[in-house]
């Protein structure tokens, strides 16, 4: 979530090439075991956790703490974006922390969104794919859930350098820990965004595949700015230098099938009612 070059080199990252996504899964293996175990322990922790949380947080409450910890954690992606040679959207960003940091209250309102100022959001596996480094396998990290061996240095280096939470952590020494809520507030304020998701995942054919695919277009479309060349989508949906293409979806097809394989799974129900 973070990255630190000198700008002096900026000029350098000017037209220099993007590595082309992986689409096999040499790790599957692994990260089948992985994907188990983070399920169970979303289901017998973090799920009712978010539930109870939104059932006693009213929703207002909610936006507000969405609104916080989405201020607070601008300087990550100012940090890359200055790395990655954008120090317009470097400014951009910098703007809305501090309009929200000041105008919003310390983050909990969003007054830049309504003075239509974008949000430049980006991390440091972008800072690197953006220097050509190559992604790596995917990777199925147990608790921080799927990335490559290229976009899991986000964790250490915007987690623990550009992170103003984890700034706050580190220097402060209270006796109970408290100085971790804001970041447990965090990770259940992000759970609770994704409840709605839960039935549809859980009726995917392959649920793992399902995440791994789907986590791999959300990148890539974040790498290019939610404008992916054709060829790289194409690469990516035809499942390039995978052993077995089956397993890399089309996205879009990927929901034609979900919701037929739905319609098929109703018709027994229906049929059996008349």
């Amino acid at each position: 979530m973070s990255r630190l070059l000198p700008l002096a080199a900026a000029t350098l990252l000017v037209g220099c090439a993007i590595a082309p996504p992986r689409t096999d899964d040499p790790l599957e293996k692994f990260n089948r075991k992985s994907y188990a175990f983070n399920m169970a322990l979303d289901k017998h922790v973090l799920r009712p956790v978010a539930v109870g949380y939104t059932k006693v947080t009213p929703k207002p409450v909610q936006t507000g703490i969405g609104n916080f910890f989405t201020n607070i954690k601008l300087p990550i992606s100012i940090a890359n974006n200055l790395m990655q040679a954008r120090p317009s959207d470097a400014i951009t960003d910098t703007g809305r922390f501090m309009i929200n940091m000041t105008v919003g209250l310390a983050g909990f309102f969003d007054p830049a969104t309504k003075m239509k100022i974008p949000l430049k959001e980006t991390d440091f596996g972008i800072t690197l794919a953006r220097w050509g480094v190559p992604e790596g396998d995917y990777l199925m990290v147990p608790l921080l859930g799927p990335t490559t061996f290229r976009d899991v240095w986000q964790y250490p280096v915007d987690g623990y350098l550009f992170d103003p939470i984890s700034y706050f952590e580190r220097n402060h020494n209270f006796h109970w820990g408290q100085y971790y809520i804001p970041e447990v507030v965090y990770f259940i304020q992000m759970r609770a965004q994704l409840l709605d998701a839960d039935s549809f995942l859980q009726s995917a054919y392959d649920p793992y595949a399902f995440v791994r695919d789907a986590w791999r277009q959300t990148r890539l479309n974040k790498l290019y700015d939610g404008n992916p060349p054709a060829e790289v989508m194409l690469k990516l949906q035809q499942g390039q230098g995978s052993n077995n293409s089956n397993q890399n979806f089309d996205p879009a097809q990927l929901l034609k099938e979900q919701q037929q394989w739905e319609q098929k799974q109703k018709q027994p129900n229906s049929s059996g009612n008349q």
